[in-house]
Order: structure tokens, then sequence, then C-alpha cells
């Protein structure tokens, strides 16, 4: 049997380089593209789409403001489960997945099980959020609640290779 890992392409430079410079400009025309790693057009495209159809490239998003758009309070939430069990914790999950002021949420070692990022447009909304969207999920033992004072750093690009295969 082949591992999925097997079948895919092994990225190589120019690859990289596309990667990273969608991730900087996901709206570049291919052409604009292509010129600055020295490929056709249509090779260019090709390469897209095979980054694209081996799940690289998962979707192109607007990346939207959420202060200009009104969300004032950005939020870290710790939750706590009461009991481990699959079926309170598949009621959690798929509770959370419909709640759109949830941004992020992950599963975690610690103290807590998950911590969830959580937008809002200011200190009632957060109430309301908490008290009658989250408390009422079945299961959870514990919230605690972390207003982010300031971003130092959000960023969505991930540390990919650069062009030049340089080692420091």
């Amino acid at each position: 049997m082949i591992k999925s890992s097997q079948r895919l392409s092994p990225l190589d430079a120019i690859d990289f380089a596309i990667l990273n410079e969608l991730q900087i400009n996901g709206r570049i025309k291919h052409t604009d593209l292509a010129r600055q790693a020295n490929l056709s057009a249509p090779a260019m495209h090709a390469r897209i789409r095979r980054l694209e159809k081996n799940g690289f490239i998962r979707q192109y998003v607007a990346l939207v403001d959420r202060e200009r758009a009104g969300y004032d309070m950005l939020c870290l939430i710790h939750v706590s489960m009461a009991l481990h069990q699959h079926d309170q914790i598949e009621n959690f999950r798929t509770s959370v997945q419909k709640l759109p002021e949830v941004l992020e949420c992950y599963h975690v070692t610690g103290e807590q099980d998950y911590l969830l990022k959580v937008v809002v447009r200011n200190r009632k909304d957060l109430e309301r959020f908490v008290i009658r969207r989250l408390t009422p999920i079945s299961g959870i033992a514990q919230i605690r609640t972390s207003l982010v004072l300031s971003e130092i750093k959000a960023t969505t690009a991930l540390p990919l290779p650069p062009l030049s295969d340089e080692s420091s």
C-alpha cells in the first residue's frame, strides 16, 4: 500500500517560492508570478493547479480587519470538560463549529481541554456569548476568558523555505 505522503510529488524550490508569494499576495496574477519564477504562464498555471489538487493550497481568502469590521474584542477562552466521554466531546466540537464568533478552536494539552479564539464587538457581546452560547453546551466544567490587549504578531503565512537554498 502506498502512503499518501509517497503519492504526492515533493515540492521543489519553485513550488516553495510560489507558495511564499501566494501567502503574501493571493491575488497576484499568474502571469506576474510566472515572470518572477522564470516560467511560462501555462507552466505556472499547471504548478498552481497541482499545489491546489495535492492540498498544499486549501483555499483563497480575503483577510478582513476585525477592528474595522466592528469587532473590538479578541478573546482567548480556555474550556475544561467535566468528563472526557466521547459523546460530550463530540457534542462540544459540533456545537463550537456552529458558533460564528469562534474563529479557531484547538484541543490542547495542559490544565484545560480546549482553547478558543473568539471575536466579539464589545463587553456586552462577550457576556452574551459566554452566558447564552458557550455555557449551555453540555459537558463544560470550566470556562476561563482572557482578553487580548494588543496583538504583537498575527499572521497566516507559514515559514516555508525561501527560493535560495542557503544554509545558515
